[in-house]
């Protein structure tokens, strides 16, 4: 059997039945809904406005921006019930949007975004990616020039996750010199915005439901009260600070699909007949099947592992480095193992073993590649 969430210490009752809730909804409201999704190559904006009212948004924000006032521990659970659904992890960037607000907004920009990112009336997303400057941040070349009230904008960003959904993006501009002192953090409300357009929706080999855009920005005027924090020149340090956090909601996602995929495959190979048995009466299958879930058993403890730690505020950086390139790099092994004993079923995309792989793969390249995990970790190991 397969280690699950509860069986860890901060996996308490009441964050068991909310995981329930979660679970539910996600099967009844999303799942039918998943394959019209992918064709059309996005999620509806308000499909999120029902889930924010349940509380599955923004559950660790506080009361006092009309949050359930909850842990991450609630929002690593909603990721973890997305992930096992197939459901894209668009809201996964929209938290990481509300903490750079949570974190570093003035009150005045808490209390004018928070509570309608908790309702689901805004979606958001991360404007980083640029056609010419992906990991290395301090590259970034879109522009925010001073001009009285407001910053005009102009430039190009790519690879936008929610970039043709969102209606509120946080944008990494360049405010001041080459550098990462140069750097700071736009907040735009997108809908009827003068200056910026959504260009091509990008076709991708996985994750057809979430929408993946370029963007354009062309003399746009923001006002200045927009500045994330009010301080130009804090951006890169605004944008490092939640790398742990973050890393987590690629863990979490990853240790779900490991667990979902062997489960899957467990069920097929019991089913499937080849040579008058079962193929999981072969001795290969078994060992297969034994290896990977072995890997769900140390990915997910390690993902608990460092689930408490974040909640206890003791994950480190290069923990949190490793967890994301290690159960990334499982998550697609195992997928791939798996999607071998499914045979030429599982190359179909009518089978989620298909789907799991595809959408497996870009776990190694977002929030930060494996290779650039791996020599942050090196540069640790050798100071």
């Amino acid at each position: 059997m397969l280690p699950q969430l509860h069986q860890h210490a901060w996996m308490d009752a009441d964050i068991e039945a909310f995981r329930n809730q979660v679970r539910r909804y996600v099967r009844a409201e999303m799942v039918p809904h998943l394959d019209g999704w992918r064709k059309q190559g996005y999620i509806p904006r308000d499909v999120w406005r029902p889930f924010g009212a349940l509380g599955f948004m923004l559950p660790e924000l506080g009361e006092e921006y009309e949050g359930p006032g909850a842990t991450v521990a609630y929002q690593l659970v909603v990721q973890d019930e997305l992930a096992r659904a197939e459901v894209p992890a668009n809201t996964a960037v929209h938290t990481i949007a509300a903490h750079y607000i949570m974190d570093y907004g003035t009150e005045e920009q808490k209390r004018r975004w928070l509570p309608k990112m908790a309702s689901g009336e805004i979606l958001a997303g991360i404007a980083m990616t640029e056609p010419g400057c992906g990991s290395d941040l301090k590259a970034i070349r879109t522009r925010a020039r001073r001009d009285g009230d407001h910053y005009v904008v102009d430039g190009a960003k790519t690879f936008i996750t929610n970039g043709y959904t969102a209606n509120l993006l946080v944008v990494v501009v360049r405010t001041g010199d080459a550098g990462a002192k140069g750097i700071s953090l736009l907040v735009i409300e997108t809908e009827n915005l003068p200056g910026f357009s959504v260009g091509r929706r990008l076709e991708k080999i996985g994750m057809h439901a979430s929408d993946t855009a370029e963007l354009a920005f062309e003399s746009m005027r923001i006002p200045a009260a927009n500045l994330l924090g009010g301080e130009e020149g804090q951006g890169f340090a605004q944008l490092m600070s939640q790398l742990a956090y973050e890393r987590m909601l690629l863990c979490v996602p990853a240790a779900a699909v490991i667990e979902r995929a062997v489960e899957l495959t467990v069920e097929y190979t019991k089913e499937r007949k080849a040579f008058g048995k079962s193929i999981a009466d072969f001795q290969n299958t078994q060992f297969k099947l034994a290896e990977c879930a072995t890997m769900a058993h140390v990915v997910r403890t390690f993902v608990n592992d460092c689930v408490q730690r974040l909640l206890d505020g003791k994950l480190d950086p290069e923990a949190a480095y490793m967890a994301k390139w290690w159960c990334t790099e499982q998550q697609c092994k195992v997928t791939d193992e798996c999607l071998q004993l499914f045979g030429g079923y599982g190359y179909m995309a009518e089978y989620p073993i298909a789907r799991l792989y595809a959408d497996s793969r870009i776990q190694k390249i977002y929030g930060g590649t494996n290779e650039i995990m791996k020599d942050l970790i090196a540069r640790k190991v050798l100071d």
